[in-house]
């Protein structure tokens, strides 16, 4: 078998029609965007048979280092029957031999391999291939496994939730949550809306993705970043932003109207000589009363600052194939019990049934589960969607130059914690200037 440059449009045609392994950090797509943002080159590979039939495929990204060194990345890859032994063999021995030309450290893939997965109601589900058969034939063609990782170490996100939409939407609806399916139903009631976005909403999705990670210590990309990403998935649609909306004008109305039929309904009682249980019924009425004009006002207020609508969510989904990924997620610090959150989630995953996708991918959780883990609450909000809880085998890394690897993996992330650091500061500084 021998490795070959391919043509973009030829790469992707086999990656996306891949039945097991197609996935959007394999396309050609991502390839230009990591170059454009990162440069990091992009090589769209293809492994061919004795009969120049194509067997596999790869993107592998090269980040150049300091004095001519390098390494290579093959984001959830290889593209490749991962139970066809002669296969990975192959693959892996083809691959070396084009990263040891460009004087590489190492290579590293992450492949879209499901490890362990759990349904919505926590039992463990029979996977159709031995998962630690994959991960010792991988070792044995040389590969390191960095091991089981629980949090977010990876380049890649281990673990995730993914519903899968070949079921009805009544049977996804079905594995909600009861608490999600109240909220997605109180969202519609207030008047929430969701709305498909485009190219001048990023500033927006950026505002919102700022406000995230403030609140929750961590920091991604720039809004150049989000543009690039945009434009360049965007040349095949790929790229969708959805838009958790609250018309505060309509929610006021509504708002005034409810308490109107409160006030009206207290009239309606006697003044005098009220029995236990209607004494009972004004006390509720009167509570449900206040808190109505507590609402209104509170409305009111954000009226004031944001104006007759605001955006209190945007979220990123990503295609590629038959599958989709909830990429980004960025939501307000305010108006949370309007739950435009959930019924945005809602719209995304009918969307994706609609478009007649197969799987729906929430793009990272954990697997630590402790009560002190503070993305506890990111892995329960998305459990509560009623998706499969998958985990993946992990990160492996091919040693080129030896020496230079442990030179590189203990130094190189000293410094990105640095880097991490710094541009923490400056994200949380521009987010509180921007409340």
């Amino acid at each position: 078998m021998k490795l070959i440059e391919l043509e973009e449009k030829k790469f992707d045609h086999y990656v996306k029609n891949h039945k097991q392994k197609s996935h959007f950090l394999q396309s050609s797509a991502w390839g230009k965007f990591s170059y454009k943002t990162r440069c990091l080159k992009p090589f769209y590979l293809g492994l061919i048979d004795e009969n120049k039939n194509l067997v596999g495929a790869t993107l592998l990204l090269k980040k150049s280092l300091p004095f001519k060194f390098c390494y290579f990345y093959a984001p959830r890859g290889f593209v490749i029957d991962f139970e066809d032994e002669n296969l990975i063999k192959h693959m892996t021995n083809e691959v070396v031999k084009f990263v040891k030309k460009h004087h590489a450290i190492f290579v590293k893939i992450d492949p879209d391999i499901i490890y362990r997965k759990e349904n919505y109601l926590g039992e463990e589900q029979k996977l159709d291939y031995d998962s630690n058969k994959i991960i010792k034939k991988l070792k044995e063609a040389g590969f390191r496994h960095l091991g089981f990782t629980k949090n977010f170490e990876t380049t890649q996100p281990r673990y995730t939730f993914r519903i899968d939409l070949n079921q009805s939407m009544n049977e996804i609806e079905d594995h909600f949550s009861k608490t999600t399916k109240q909220r997605i139903n109180k969202a519609k009631k207030l008047g929430t809306e969701v709305v498909i976005g485009d190219e001048k909403d990023i500033h927006e999705f950026y505002h919102l993705m700022l406000l995230t990670e403030a609140r929750k210590d961590f920091v991604s990309h720039t809004e150049e970043y989000y543009q690039n990403l945009y434009e360049t998935f965007n040349e095949e649609n790929k790229a969708t932003l959805f838009l958790g909306k609250v018309n505060l004008e309509k929610v006021i109305e509504e708002g005034k109207k409810r308490l109107k039929k409160i006030i009206s309904e207290i009239e309606s009682m006697p003044t005098e000589n009220l029995s236990k249980s209607a004494k009972t019924k004004l006390a509720e009425l009167t509570k449900q009363k206040e808190k109505e004009k507590e609402e209104i006002e509170k409305y009111k207020v954000a009226k004031d600052k944001y104006g007759k609508e605001i955006t209190l969510n945007a979220h990123w989904i990503m295609e590629y194939g038959d599958k989709a990924w909830v990429l980004y997620a960025g939501n307000h610090n305010i108006l949370t019990e309007t739950y435009a959150n959930y019924h945005t989630y809602y719209e995304h995953i009918k969307y994706c049934k609609e478009r007649g996708l197969k799987i729906y991918d929430q793009f990272g959780t954990i697997g630590d589960l402790s009560k002190d883990n503070p993305r506890l609450g990111l892995h329960e909000f998305k459990k509560k969607f009623g998706g499969d809880y998958v985990e993946f085998i992990g990160e492996f890394d091919y040693v080129v130059n030896p020496i230079m690897y442990i030179i590189f993996t203990k130094l190189v992330p000293f410094y990105r914690n640095i880097v991490k650091k710094k541009a923490k500061k400056e994200a949380y500084h521009e987010a509180s200037r921007d409340k």
